[in-house]
């Protein structure tokens, strides 16, 4: 068994150092035709490493011709196919700017964006690649409306909003995690402010809420009262929108308290629900 292995392992080896040798002698024999044909040969056939090779030798030559534009966008093809979306993107972007007039500008501008998505990583991760991938994308279905892309790339783009929700609120809530309850107040009323659609409305108003009376709980004597006096119009906010919240009887106590302290310590005209 282990010698028919080895024996296999040998052939799968030699092939391959066949098959690359056989790409560097037609590179090194120079034709231009033939290393293109041979080129379109392995992109027919999905070698995309074998044709990318090809292309990137020759592209020199064709120059200023009428095949520059191909050359450049079977390249980036290859790339794309075999998963260097990074190197495809950067591709991808020079052929846009350069070949506006193309007629593989649709195709190349569709790839554009879908390298960006696929370089898009979770939530938790820095989410540059999102918003590239979301501009991208926008700009695509602007001025390929018809292109039936466009439902599919829609899709995609509700997806990576949905990302960059839940990295606003995962940044504040981090805050919250680490009791930095002012910033993550701050924090979190950006998150409202900058996505008020998103699915986490709910626990961002009420960790506001949380937060804001944590803050106030742990205030020196000169804050407590007004930094009461935010959270119960935290609460209130909190209150109308989700009155039926699962977090209703806790945020109730919490009022409660804020009121009791703000009775105390002479604030008569205290904020009613």
């Amino acid at each position: 068994m282990k010698q028919h292995f080895i024996k296999l392992l040998a052939i799968l080896t030699a092939a391959v150092l066949t098959g690359c040798g056989g790409i560097h002698a037609l590179i090194k024999e120079g034709d231009p035709d033939q290393i293109y044909a041979k080129a379109l040969e392995f992109y027919g056939k999905e070698k995309w490493n074998r044709a990318s090779t090809l292309f990137e030798s020759v592209a020199p030559v064709y120059m200023g011709t009428s095949r520059e534009d191909s050359i450049a966008f079977y390249n980036a093809h290859c790339k794309y196919k075999n998963t260097d979306y990074d190197t495809a993107s950067q591709l991808l972007d020079e052929f846009r700017r350069r070949f506006g007039r193309s007629a593989f500008i649709e195709d190349a501008e569709g790839m554009y964006a879908d390298c960006f998505y696929r370089l898009s990583p979770g939530p938790s991760r820095d989410q540059t690649m999102t918003s590239k991938a979301i501009i991208a994308i926008n700009e695509f279905i602007s001025r390929y409306p018809e292109s039936d892309k466009v439902e599919d790339f829609k899709k995609i783009n509700d997806e990576l909003t949905v990302r960059l929700h839940e990295k606003t609120y995962l940044n504040a809530y981090t805050y919250y995690k680490i009791g930095r309850y002012k910033s993550a107040i701050i924090a979190l009323k950006n998150a409202l402010r900058t996505y008020p659609e998103s699915a986490r409305r709910e626990q961002i108003m009420y960790l506001i809420v949380d937060s804001s009376y944590r803050l106030a709980e742990n205030s020196i004597d000169s804050k407590q009262t007004d930094r009461y006096l935010a959270m119960l119009d935290s609460y209130l906010s909190f209150c109308e929108e989700f009155p039926e919240s699962e977090h209703r009887k806790q945020v109730d106590k919490w009022a409660e308290n804020a009121r009791d302290f703000l009775a105390r310590n002479g604030e008569g005209q205290t904020t009613e629900e």
